[in-house]
């Protein structure tokens, strides 16, 4: 989709990304449900349509296939603009997505010990988990967002409860309605 082929939106679309564990799945669900967004989990898209190049066993992770990915994803975006639905996408990465996609980018935050038990449970390898909780604590995709995005719609919150997980979502919600109103 070139700009000049660009529809114009009716609904906002939102990233919500965050180091791996911090959420964003369970965000991203709740903020299409209360919302009426089409949730895009990006990590199920790329499995699903076999968007890698190869895996890297040391982390036990897939290779990215970026431009297989980004393709699909315009695709997805196109019929959603069309169909005058938003998108709520999830992913633990965001620079490599264009900024033009996105009204909000929400980065989950979560506290180093709710994390660690949350990537423990999921069965990560100490190298692996080592690594994200490395990458939480220095604020490695709030950094990464920041550059990538317009500060403004960067919006950094705690996700460490299920109570704030669904304080997120309320809160997007609002936006959402007021987005509408502003761009109707």
């Amino acid at each position: 989709m070139s700009d000049t082929d660009e529809i114009e939106r009716k609904r906002p679309n939102i990233l919500v990304t965050g180091t791996p564990g911090t959420g964003k799945t369970v965000t991203a669900s709740l903020i299409a449900e209360k919302s009426g967004l089409r949730h895009v989990n990006v990590g199920e898209l790329i499995q699903q349509h076999k968007c890698y190049e190869g895996h890297d066993s040391t982390l036990d992770t897939h290779i990215l296939d970026e431009e297989k990915l980004l393709d699909l994803m315009e695709t997805i975006f196109q019929e959603c603009a069309e169909e005058n639905t938003g998108i709520v996408a999830d992913y633990h990465s965001c620079e490599l997505f264009p900024e033009r996609w996105f009204d909000l980018v929400l980065v989950l935050r979560a506290n180093t010990d709710v994390l660690f038990d949350r990537l423990t449970e999921r069965g990560y390898n100490e190298k692996k988990r080592s690594e994200n909780l490395e990458a939480e604590i220095m604020q490695v995709v709030l950094d990464e967002a920041r550059e990538s995005y317009a500060l403004e719609i960067v919006q950094e919150v705690p996700s460490n409860t299920v109570e704030e997980l669904e304080s997120n979502a309320e809160r997007c919600q609002v936006w959402v309605e007021q987005w509408v109103a502003n761009n109707s």
